[in-house]
This record gives structure tokens, C-alpha cells and sequence, in this order.
């Protein structure tokens, strides 16, 4: 399948009963309905869907928000997940390319955030692909017994790339900030 022909649209909340077989990977995280309804609501500009050419069926999708104040006002990537039998093909690129627009010419941010398993080498080398290095780790982020990496891609607007400066040491879920 080329991703060029895939349709991108808006995640839409009926979206919600149909996208259960792009979350089956177990590093995927899977949150409740109110969750998603919340990002839908003030964020919908960061909320996006992938459908495979030709059918109905979600390939995968991205939800965001943007946070922070002053040099630290960011785009967030919440969640970016492909379906497994549409990996590899091109989508998740596409749907952080979008994610990424928005932060730069909707939000002038100065850049794009994501948290990923520290286990995750497959996710982390398609990150680094992309632009992202490892800003910080988190210790115990994902329920308090795996550590995730801190990921950054500046943007223009951070012109002399101190977002991404890395940090000399790990911090804690509560020693984090927007």
C-alpha cells in the first residue's frame, strides 16, 4: 500500500468504535473515551486519521496538543499508532509530518515533544529519522515500571536549538514539566 494514496482526514468521534485494531500492539497505550473526547474538543486541529485507499477501515491515526509557555510553548504528540499490517509503509511519518505543521504554522511553537518506552528501539530509530533526539529519560513513566525517553525535534522558530539541549540526568514522572 503506498501512503501516498491514503486518505488523511480529521479523527472524528465516531472514530472512536472503529479504530480497536490499530491500538492491538501492546506498546501502543490505550486510553478511556473521555480522553479522547477531551483532545477532540481543544485540540481538533491535532487530531488526524489515516484510512487505507479505497475502504473505510483506519490505518491509523495521531492526537496532540499544544502546551508550555514562553521558549517551552510545544506541540505534544500524545498518541501516533499504525495499524500492524500497515507498518513500515510510510504512515506514521506522514502523520507526525502533520502534527509537526500544525506546531510550526498553526502554533508557532518551537517544537515537538513525544514520550516513548525506553524498550522501544523500533519506535525510537523511526524518531530519530525524523529529526527527534532523546531529550531526557523519565524514570517509571509507564506506570511506574518502564522508563521512556523524552524525545525533541526543534523548529524554526527555536533558531539556536536549546530545546533539545540534552539533560545531564534522568528525572522523575513528577519532575516534569509542560
Amino acid at each position: 500500500t503506498n501512503p501516498e494514496m491514503t486518505t488523511v482526514r480529521p479523527f472524528k468521534l465516531t472514530d472512536l468504535f472503529k479504530f480497536n485494531d490499530v491500538n492491538l500492539d501492546p506498546l501502543t497505550e490505550t486510553y478511556m473515551m473521555p480522553f479522547y473526547m477531551q483532545y477532540l474538543a481543544k485540540w481538533p486541529e491535532y487530531c488526524m486519521a489515516t484510512r487505507a485507499p479505497g475502504s473505510a477501515r483506519l490505518t491509523g491515526y495521531v492526537m496532540g496538543k499544544v502546551e508550555g509557555k514562553k521558549e517551552n510553548w510545544h506541540g505534544h504528540v500524545t498518541a501516533v499508532t499504525v495499524s500492524p499490517c500497515y507498518r513500515r509503509l510510510g504512515y506514521a511519518q506522514q502523520l507526525m509530518k502533520f502534527l509537526e505543521d500544525v506546531t510550526e504554522k498553526v502554533h508557532n511553537g518551537y517544537f515537538v515533544d513525544l514520550y516513548v518506552r525506553k524498550s522501544n528501539d523500533v519506535a525510537i530509530g523511526m524518531y530519530k529519522k525524523l529529526g527527534y533526539s532523546v531529550y531526557r529519560q523519565v524514570i517509571g513513566y509507564y506506570s511506574g515500571e518502564e522508563d521512556a525517553y523524552d524525545m525533541r525535534k526543534a523548529l524554526p522558530r527555536d533558531v539556536h536549538k536549546k530545546s533539545i539541549i540534552p539533560l545531564p540526568h534522568p528525572v522523575h514522572p513528577g519532575e516534569l514539566d509542560t
